[in-house]
């Protein structure tokens, strides 16, 4: 039996964050990082049979065309996505009443969707345009926590990005879900995102504060690794994707980063219609779901 500290649910049975019954869990899951943008999403649906809030974690669950999905904003970092991960595969694969893993003939694998916006590193990678993460670059320490292993491609990608950036730690490096990515991203740009562990310093902004690396943002963006799969590069950056990927790598669940880029950081560009990428990412992606 897990511990009562250790799976933690509330009064009426829901798990603790999430605030979520396995009833509000369908196979398919579209995730948002700000809580206004679940109902962006949950407005297209032809009907919702579920509405629930709980600190930053709001829930829609509704059927698309027939089909039932559950629509939820995780907050910012991946220190939230360490949460959301762990109680969704809780809820679908551990037994609540006898605190025990489901056998594994019986485990679900979750179709896990995020809609993010995210940040361009590259003068070609332009706002308003929409890309799907092929690799994930963690700068962030969760998986430090977690048993995670590296293909040969990645172990040495996050050797050369760690010498060439200079940081004292290796970054972990993370392939999502091809499945998903075949899917519902076959016009779209398919690059490799950073993900940081903040929005400032992380991702190379100067406010009043300056760099330890003065060099950093042009660091990123000169980063090349040659391989026999091709040169590899890092194409845009936010805050989350690369837990999203190790952690549904280690629990057994299809993940796909869909990043409406809003910013060019090469070009010091801003989208003044943010919303409105988003808004057309999240149209295209239920259409083709």
């Amino acid at each position: 039996m897990i511990p009562e500290s250790e799976l933690i649910l509330n009064p009426d049975g829901t798990i603790y964050h999430l605030n979520l019954l396995p009833d509000h869990i369908s196979d398919t899951i579209l995730t948002v990082g700000d809580p206004a943008r679940v109902a962006q999403v949950s407005r297209h649906f032809d009907s919702i049979e579920f509405e629930g809030t709980h600190r930053e974690f709001v829930t829609h669950v509704g059927y698309y065309r027939g089909k039932r999905l559950t629509v939820l904003s995780t907050g910012m970092g991946t220190d939230n996505i360490d949460i959301v991960m762990n109680e969704l595969d809780a809820l679908v694969n551990i037994d609540f009443l006898s605190r025990t893993v489901r056998p594994v003939e019986e485990r679900l694998s979750l179709r896990i969707i995020r809609l993010g916006t995210s940040g361009s590193l590259q003068a070609e990678v332009p706002v308003g345009a929409m890309l799907a993460t092929q690799h994930a670059i963690g700068l962030d320490s969760l998986m430090q926590f977690y048993p995670f292993m590296e293909t040969g491609l990645e172990t040495l990608v996050a050797k050369d990005l760690q010498q060439h950036l200079g940081l004292p730690f290796a970054p972990y490096v993370v392939r999502g879900s091809d499945l998903l990515r075949e899917q519902l991203a076959a016009d779209l740009l398919i690059g490799n995102t950073v993900t940081c562990p903040g929005f400032y310093g992380p991702q190379g902004r100067r406010l009043r504060l300056d760099l330890r690396t003065p060099d950093y943002m042009q660091r990123l963006q000169d980063f090349r690794h040659e391989s026999p799969e091709g040169d590899f590069r890092l194409s845009n950056f936010e805050m989350e994707t690369a837990g999203y990927y190790a952690l549904g790598q280690l629990l057994g669940h299809e993940v796909l980063s869909l990043n409406a880029i809003v910013a060019n950081r090469a070009t010091g560009e801003f989208a003044k219609d943010a919303g409105d990428i988003v808004d057309k990412m999240i149209a295209r992606t239920l259409a083709l779901i």
